[in-house]
């Protein structure tokens, strides 16, 4: 009975510190949502405040004054992320198999090729040219090819987890008759499941966050994703806020809250899509980064 009661004792201790460290967690987006749905002039005066003094909107009514737009951006970025993701996705892992086999002849010299690529980089005016050259201008692809060149990261987190595989799976396979791109795909691929989840992961926050490419590649308003709305937003209302005192008409622009609200609007589908990746995540990425 003393050690039910220990263990229950210590269970409720881990319980309430993981409790208080998720609230602490929590703490800065629920201080985020605070702020955005908070009268501007409460925030010059106060601050930053978990309890607004005064309850306003405007920051997302500034947000959605053209929600035309805003609802295409959405589309843009929703598209460009799932996409652009299980292209880059599947990308890596055919790149990361005959990495993780030991038949294939210099795959350590091949290996040493992608690791280059984390140590240099070929630079703006090169990878400009070569997207005008490739017609990546002013469409959808635009978005998505550029940043379809995986990770070289990515590749060995998913090389590491291959190799950690048992080798007699692929032998046996071998003797039974399969070729390497059916071993690849439903015996490798189902089993690295984790490792995959987590790399998806990544490049769908990169995918999401990104408007880099859109800036640099696209003039079309109907192809700019919703990062990068929202960056001509602020840019316009810290452009505003620069001219001289009375051109508002006394007015003070929602700069504060505006800017938290795109916070609102950019982390919320990333906030829905971890929760089913969570359990691979962890597991993913220790078992990707311990074998090497």
């Amino acid at each position: 009975m003393r050690v039910t009661g220990r263990l229950t004792l210590g269970t409720m201790t881990v319980y309430t510190v993981l409790a208080l460290f998720s609230f602490a967690c929590m703490l800065p987006i629920l201080l985020t949502l605070m702020v955005s749905i908070t009268e501007e002039d409460s925030i010059i005066r106060n601050g930053y405040s978990l309890f607004p003094e005064n309850f306003s909107l405007d920051g997302y009514r500034t947000i959605f004054v053209n929600w035309g737009l805003i609802l295409r951006g959405y589309a843009v970025s929703i598209t460009v992320t799932v996409v652009g993701s299980l292209l880059a996705l599947i990308i890596t892992a055919l790149a990361a198999y005959p990495m993780s086999n030991p038949n294939v002849k210099y795959r350590n010299a091949i290996a040493l090729y992608f690791f280059i690529t984390i140590l240099f980089q070929g630079g703006l005016v090169p990878w400009y040219l070569m997207n005008i050259k490739l017609g990546l201008t002013n469409n959808i692809f635009a978005l998505i090819v550029p940043t379809l060149m995986f990770s070289a990261f990515n590749m060995f987190l998913v090389k590491n987890f291959m190799e950690s595989l048992p080798g007699a799976l692929r032998e046996s396979a071998y003797i039974d008759g399969a070729n390497d791109m059916r071993i690849a795909f439903q015996i490798y691929m189902p089993l690295c499941m984790p490792v995959l989840a987590t790399i998806s992961l990544f490049y769908a926050l990169n995918y999401w966050n990104d408007w880099y490419n859109a800036i640099m590649l696209v003039d079309n308003k109907e192809l700019y994703p919703m990062q990068y709305i929202l960056f001509q937003l602020r840019s316009n209302i810290q452009m505003l806020e620069m001219l001289p005192t009375g051109a508002n008409s006394g007015y003070t622009l929602p700069a504060e809250s505006t800017k938290m609200a795109t916070v609102i609007l950019t982390i919320g589908p990333i906030v829905f899509l971890y929760p089913y990746l969570q359990r691979y995540f962890v597991k993913g990425l220790i078992v990707g980064s311990v074998k090497g």
